[in-house]
């Protein structure tokens, strides 16, 4: 977090627009791909120098993919090819905003957060996903090289899904239908967890289960606070408001408008059953130590006549008719040990033990 307050603090005071990498460096290079297609061909290129590439066409899609956002001098030449705002470049390079949409009139601007769950860690990775759409074109920012888009560039290839036939809004569509996709894959793993620690919670509470719980919780947190706007994006999106996304694409983002619907009412469901959890933790905590002092003090009541004859024999007097008898000790003895065993039946009877 440390290096996080530093690299906003280094925009402090800096001319609206300044570009500056704000977050963690997640790649070392800048790499662009690129995909142009139309209904007749498609046009692949890996690593695409920026100075070589081709002329824009209206009657094709250009799809130029950016991972890694290191370079921030590739990141303005891209600006300055697709006529790309100031703002928007900065808004890319930080790396820490939250999911919003803008509409600059020639293009859409649309950030969101593409989480995935890390299984080794068992927590949440999140990277920002900026897609820049225009009249025939798309420009997609992405902070690592993990082929997410990768589905999507196999269904334009192939030839034989809607892609070719649609323009650069359905293109859009698709990369946040994908982003979304993954939400249900996170909450899958994350529900998992949940019934993992509830189930521990009810058959072994233990001390260690709490900061387990307190990760979940702030991971739910989290993920809430990247899921929430993004239903205000898509409702942007769905209201038609940009002559760039067309009606048939509109009809699409309806549905996965009611996918982050589902999406939020799943993570709030997971948080209401964390929060609850903490309230299991305690009520068993709270049972088992119920029982340990009903014991010890059913143990107690058991021994407390015995200490009284204990005790009272105990005491030094000269004149005592007991010291005497020669059978004393052994009556004493059998007396305890016959009270002893009445109160554990009566304990035992009552299902105190």
């Amino acid at each position: 977090m440390r290096k996080q307050y530093r690299s906003l603090a280094g925009q402090a005071g800096l001319p609206p627009g300044t570009l500056l990498h704000v977050g963690s460096k997640r790649s070392e290079r800048t790499v662009v791909s690129l995909l142009r297609y139309n209904e007749q061909e498609v046009i692949e290129q890996d690593h695409v120098s920026l100075e070589a590439l081709p002329a824009a066409n209206q009657d094709d899609v250009t799809w130029l993919h950016v991972t890694g956002l290191s370079h921030i001098e590739v990141i303005e030449r891209i600006g300055q090819l697709f006529a790309i705002h100031p703002l928007t470049l900065e808004d890319i390079l930080n790396t820490n905003q939250r999911p919003k949409l803008e509409d600059y009139g020639d293009y859409v601007y649309i950030t969101l957060k593409m989480m995935v769950y890390e299984q080794g860690q068992q927590g949440i990775a999140a990277e920002n996903m900026n897609i820049v759409v225009g009249n025939g074109f798309v420009v997609s920012f992405q902070e690592t090289s993990q082929p997410i888009f990768k589905p999507v560039q196999e269904r334009i290839k192939s030839g034989k899904s809607r892609f070719r036939k649609y323009g650069a809004d359905y293109l859009a569509y698709a990369l946040v239908d994908m982003i979304i996709d993954h939400y249900f894959i996170l909450l899958e793993q994350l529900g998992e967890r949940v019934e993992g620690l509830e189930e521990e919670l009810v058959t072994k509470p233990d001390a260690k289960l709490l900061p387990a719980i307190h990760n979940l919780k702030m991971e739910l947190l989290y993920l809430r606070r990247s899921v929430w706007p993004l239903r205000e994006v898509i409702a942007q999106l769905e209201r038609g408001d940009s002559v760039l996304f067309k009606d048939h694409t509109l009809l699409y983002i309806r549905d996965i408008y009611d996918h982050t619907v589902q999406v939020i009412e799943t993570v709030e469901t997971y948080r209401d059953m964390t929060s609850s959890m903490l309230e299991i933790y305690l009520s068993s905590i709270s049972n088992k130590m119920n029982e340990v002092i009903k014991m010890l003090t059913v143990i107690s009541t058991i021994f407390m006549p015995l200490t009284f004859l204990a005790g009272l024999y105990g005491m030094n007097f000269k004149y005592m008719p007991e010291l005497e008898w020669r059978y004393g000790y052994p009556a004493v003895l059998l007396l305890m040990t016959v009270i002893g065993v009445i109160m554990y039946r009566y304990f035992n009877g009552k299902k105190w033990i």
